[in-house]
């Protein structure tokens, strides 16, 4: 089972579309967005994905009654966990917070097998005790080349996947 983990889109269309075209083309069933989203017309991007999609807010939250209300209703297949949440894929408990301090507490509390976040737009994984930590790096490309990860359940092989251009 293969799972992307992103963060930080801040409503960057081209690259959430090429991320989404990717994980549709490559076998990934689940989405995992680590915040950061904003607005609600990002949603109708994150809906084209042929899987499960969970998010939780960020930072910069955006419209969030409209994004609340949206998930689930008119997008049935994305699901909004407000700033914490938690999944299990493929035999592995999966955690997801926006900043990764949050993210970081909860691995050291040991009972998730994966913990991810987002906000500072650094891709990084890292083993804290027997859990990973990952952190996706940035959708939007501000301060860095535009990525995601694969993460693959159960072996949680980590995979990161570049795309498009930094933003100029």
């Amino acid at each position: 089972m293969r799972i992307a983990i992103l963060s930080d889109t801040h409503d960057h269309i081209p690259n959430l579309r090429a991320a989404v075209t990717y994980c549709n083309s490559y076998g990934v069933i689940m989405m995992i967005h680590c915040g950061d989203l904003i607005s609600p017309f990002m949603l109708d991007e994150l809906a084209l994905f042929g899987g499960a999609v969970h998010l939780v807010y960020g930072n910069n939250p955006g419209d969030q009654h409209l994004i609340s209300q949206w998930c689930g209703t008119k997008f049935p297949t994305i699901t909004h966990h407000g700033v914490l949440g938690a999944v299990e894929a493929g035999g592995v408990r999966v955690a997801f917070v926006h900043y990764p301090e949050m993210a970081r507490g909860l691995a050291h509390q040991g009972a998730f097998e994966v913990v991810c976040c987002g906000h500072n737009h650094r891709y990084k994984v890292e083993k804290v005790g027997n859990t990973l930590l990952v952190n996706p790096g940035e959708m939007l490309g501000k301060d860095g080349q535009p990525c995601f990860c694969i993460i693959d359940c159960p072996s949680l092989h980590t995979e990161r996947v570049d795309i498009g251009a930094p933003f100029v």
